[in-house]
């Protein structure tokens, strides 16, 4: 079996941190790499949790990546996940999100990683957390709420 390779964009680790619960992604994964737009905006010169692995691209962005207006950290993120082979990809934007599952990325959202914590029994509950998310400016469609509650089992 492949053993597992994540790549993450800033999302989660902004979001996670703003509610105090960051420790939730090498709970859920181990470690994660990220490209050096991702170091910048996360962590700028300060030194990577252990964790946390920086890979710089081998190779330059495609056209189809470098064409979408996405942030760097997007791009690059979307980018080394296609040339790790990743078995999956840690994204929150909903442009992200499209470009990286029309080249054929596993892609996992904040709200993907609270319900897997949640089936992990890493927290007791997802509502409180996603509450908590929408507290600090993470916009989640009324939709989305309610999706995600009856699939966690809250609603």
């Amino acid at each position: 079996m492949k053993a597992a390779i994540v790549v993450a964009n800033s999302s989660p680790f902004i979001t996670l941190e703003r509610i105090g619960r960051q420790e939730l992604l090498p709970s859920l994964f181990g470690h994660l790499w990220i490209p050096p737009a991702v170091r910048h905006e996360v962590f700028g010169d300060k030194p990577l949790p252990g964790w946390v692995k920086e890979r710089r691209l081998q190779q330059p962005l495609a056209s189809q990546i470098a064409s979408v207006r996405l942030g760097a950290g997007e791009r690059e993120a979307i980018a080394l996940a296609l040339e790790l082979g990743a078995t999956e990809l840690i994204l929150d934007d909903l442009p992200a999100r499209r470009l990286a599952r029309s080249l054929k990325v596993p892609v996992i959202g904040t709200l993907g990683l609270l319900l897997r914590a949640k089936q992990r029994e890493l927290i007791p509950a997802v509502q409180p957390l996603m509450r908590e998310l929408q507290d600090h400016d993470f916009r989640i469609s009324n939709k989305l709420v309610a999706n995600i509650l009856i699939t966690a089992r809250e609603k």
